[in-house]
């Protein structure tokens, strides 16, 4: 069998809870504070009107139905028995905590279900809203997990794709969700225009180093309609090579910590208003080929995760 050269998704789940577990999708009503002006209009270069639950059902769809609908289809196409409820589109922490509190509550009800998980930003982390989350967790002994959206740690990045947040927001978010033993899952795109490996690098370290639980790496896509879309229509935006997409990711988990879990390498996008999508081919070809660049290299996640607690007096006895 080949080796398995960095800490897969699948992996965790199945040695974490004895058998494979199936992320249910929801969507509920919502915005972003970056689009409804409350920091900002249009929200990020590259975001799609539908944000990120183009893979959802409804949100006109009460919740509790969503989760039986996707159970019956998890059940009949997989033959799965345990799952997450997953609250993927938007940015679920940015509604009255009444509302948040009972859907999060309709998505948790059945056995079955042994965790949730929760997509939100940086600066829509609120003490309120995360001590809602830890008291479902104690009483239904649920495993949480919030997913942030910050996408590079170039601050000077975040202020170009238009983010309207900071790199201190982020740190801060860590640090209490962290501190109610909640796991955090972060978002990250290694090919955003303006950055380079250095950034790349830099991604991977201050993961390590904030000590997350687990990354999402996309790919970025260009969505007809957005600012980016606008740019690349205009022939105003490159976009690195697959091949570099590629060496990008390799490189980021030489320098990750081996012990943060890896639930995705490469994303895809929606299907309507695509403009670019990694690179005119699918994207389980994408992780492919990163997958067969590791084993080229010979290398792993963790390789060159040498640089905490004091890397300058490790070798002075």
């Amino acid at each position: 069998m080949p080796v398995v050269r960095y800490n897969r998704y699948s992996d965790h789940l199945l040695k974490k809870y004895g058998e494979k577990v199936y992320k249910l999708p929801l969507n509920v009503p919502g915005t972003c504070p970056n689009r409804d002006g409350r920091l900002g209009r249009g929200g990020c270069i590259f975001c799609d009107p539908e944000g990120s639950g183009f893979e959802c059902l409804s949100s006109a769809i009460p919740v509790r139905r969503q989760v039986e609908q996707n159970k019956v289809f998890f059940k009949k196409r997989y033959g799965a028995k345990k799952f997450i409820s997953y609250f993927q589109a938007f940015t679920n922490t940015y509604r009255p905590l009444e509302q948040f509190r009972d859907d999060v509550r309709a998505a948790c009800l059945d056995e079955d279900i042994v965790g949730v998980s929760i997509s939100t930003r940086p600066d829509c982390i609120n003490d309120r809203y995360l001590d809602c989350l830890l008291e479902l967790k104690e009483v239904k002994s649920l495993d949480v997990v919030i997913e942030l959206g910050l996408q590079t740690v170039n601050y000077r990045t975040l202020v170009e794709i238009n983010r309207g947040h900071t790199l201190a927001e982020f740190i801060d978010a860590i640090g209490r969700i962290k501190s109610r033993n909640m796991e955090v899952c972060v978002h990250l795109i290694l090919n955003l225009p303006g950055d380079d490996v250095l950034d790349v690098i830099e991604n991977a370290r201050v993961m390590s180093a904030l000590g997350v639980h687990y990354v999402k790496l996309h790919s970025l896509y260009v969505v007809r309609g957005t600012v980016l879309g606008d740019r690349y229509e205009r022939g105003e935006l490159e976009i690195i090579s697959m091949a570099d997409y590629v060496d990008r990711v390799v490189k980021f988990l030489e320098y990750l910590d081996p012990a943060i879990v890896i639930q995705r390498l490469v994303g895809k996008g929606p299907k309507e208003n695509l403009l670019f999508c990694n690179w005119g081919t699918s994207w389980w070809a994408v992780r492919q080929a990163i997958e067969e660049c590791l084993e080229e290299k010979n290398t792993y996640q963790g390789r060159l995760f040498d640089y905490l607690n004091g890397k300058a007096l490790k070798n002075l006895g």
